[in-house]
Formats: C-alpha cells, structure tokens, sequence
C-alpha cells in the first residue's frame, strides 16, 4: 500500500473551481471562483498550498477581491486519512461541547476533484456546507448535473475500504445498496444496506422532500441534500454526545459509478474510522 504521504501527493496539481456555499435546506448562497496549487519540493519530501479565492468586489468596475491562503506540508496531522487513489477526509477527532465539529471530504477522479465541508455549530446543527469542484488547470473536463433521486435508483455493488486514526491495517469487504421508491406510504424511499467485516444488514426508510431526503425514524436521524455535480451530504440532525454519528459525502462520478466517503463517530463523540465506498450500478 502507500503510505499515507503518497496518497496525499495524488493530489498534486493546479486546480480552477469554485467554493459553493448552501444552506441547511440545500439552497445557493454563494458562489466564489478558486484557484488552488498544490506542488511538491525536496524529491516530494515536502509540499506547499496555495489558495485563492476570487470575491466579488462592492464596485463591479473593480477586479475581485483576492483572498490568498499558504500552508506548508512535511508531514500530515492526526485528523486527516488518504486512500491510495488520493480521497480523504479531514475534520474533527473528538466531540467538544465548546468547539464546532464537522468535515471536510475530497474525491478525486482523473482531472476532476470535488470536495465538501459540513460544519456544524456549538449546539451540533449544520451551520454550513460548501461544495468545491475543481478541474485541472488546462482541462476540458466537465462537470456532472445536479445529482437527483432517480439517478440513484437501483442496486448498487462495490468495495468499501475502512480506515482507523491508528494506522491498523485497513478492511475490505464487499458492499450492496438497494434504492426503490414506496407509493402507498408517507416514506416514500426503501433503502437496504449490507456492508462491513460482519456483513451487516441495515433497512430504513425516507421522506422525499424536494432535494432533501430524511431518513428520520430511527434515534439518531439523518438527512441527505442532493446537490451540484453528481454530490450528496448525508448530515445527521443533529450532532451530539452520548449518541454515534456519522458524515457523509457522496459524488456520482459517471451514471454507473459512485463513491461515498463515511466518517465514523462513536458515542464519546471519539473519531473511530474512515471509509471509502466505491460501488457500480447493477443493470
């Protein structure tokens, strides 16, 4: 396997995009256009980034105010995991009643990247979540429609692969979502899940509500928006402890492929494991 730096350095690249932002029920808030460097020095023994975003100016006579952010890399902290294919997550390692919590998700995929940033405030509700699409610098690649609830019909096969903070050897196991529409009840979408180690079976049941979809019988609720680019946030109600918890991001890659990124909580709030879901559609 490589090693975790390796995996970062997938990502190396000049990347043109935009820093997205909506709100809690899914709708536009902003939109800033971003120019992201991500290069290496020292035979890749170190890293830099380079981030600016473009906002626009009171006076649309003016040129965009420019925000620069730089961060050097030697070495990765204790909040981040890579996958070999450069995916990951960074965000928070335990539950603090006086600190925000949240997660940052990144796929990538040949010259396309997409990232996602849930938020969450002090009382564990969405505060905020802002979608980035990248491309290459000098690419040609473009972007997927708004991911809808048909697109995501059916039977879906793949791999997860489950990564812990301690660096422990990962797991591999095959994984299967089965997605159908109900019309003689209130929750109108049945979703089956099996996946894990111990080939674990979950059923529930959603309300469609527009481009939000609630999974909210169970105890811990959870609701996923459907947004730009093939994406998805799967966002639990409410984040607090005592209770597990998980967050989620999904990109529709092609109409056949899809990947999910899971972030794993247990109930002393306690960062326990990261999983990459790579599934196809089943025809």
């Amino acid at each position: 396997m490589n090693s975790q730096w390796e995996s970062f350095l997938k990502n190396l690249g000049e990347w043109q995009g935009s820093f997205t932002q909506f709100s809690a029920q899914g709708e536009l808030i902003n939109d800033i256009p971003s120019h992201l460097t991500l290069e290496s020095f020292n035979e890749n023994q170190t890293a830099r980034l380079t981030l600016k975003r473009f906002y626009p100016n009171s006076d649309p006579t003016l040129e965009p105010e420019i925000k620069e952010l730089v961060r050097e890399y030697q070495s990765l902290g204790r909040d981040i995991l890579f996958f070999e294919n450069g995916a990951f997550s960074q965000g928070t390692i335990q539950l603090s009643p006086i600190s925000k919590s949240g997660a940052e998700f990144g796929f990538i995929h040949e010259n396309r990247r997409l990232r996602l940033v849930q938020l969450f405030n002090l009382e564990g509700y969405l505060e905020s979540l802002t979608l980035i699409r990248e491309k290459r610098q000098g690419s040609n690649d473009i972007e997927r429609p708004s991911l809808t609830l048909e697109a995501l019909l059916g039977e879906w096969q793949g791999e997860g692969i489950t990564l812990y903070p301690d660096l422990r050897s990962p797991d591999i196991y095959p994984t299967r979502m089965q997605l159908q529409l109900e019309s003689d009840s209130e929750y109108q979408l049945l979703q089956n899940l099996t996946f894990g180690v111990q080939d674990i079976k979950i059923s529930s049941k959603a309300k469609i509500q527009g481009s939000i979809i609630r999974f909210d019988q169970g105890k811990n609720p959870v609701r996923v928006i459907l947004l730009p680019d093939g994406s998805s946030a799967t966002i639990p109600e409410r984040v607090e402890l005592r209770k597990p918890f998980f967050f989620e991001a999904g990109w529709l890659i092609k109409p056949d492929l899809r990947q999910r990124l899971i972030r794993q909580y247990n109930d002393k709030g306690e960062w326990v494991s990261l999983t990459l879901v790579t599934e196809h559609k089943q025809s």
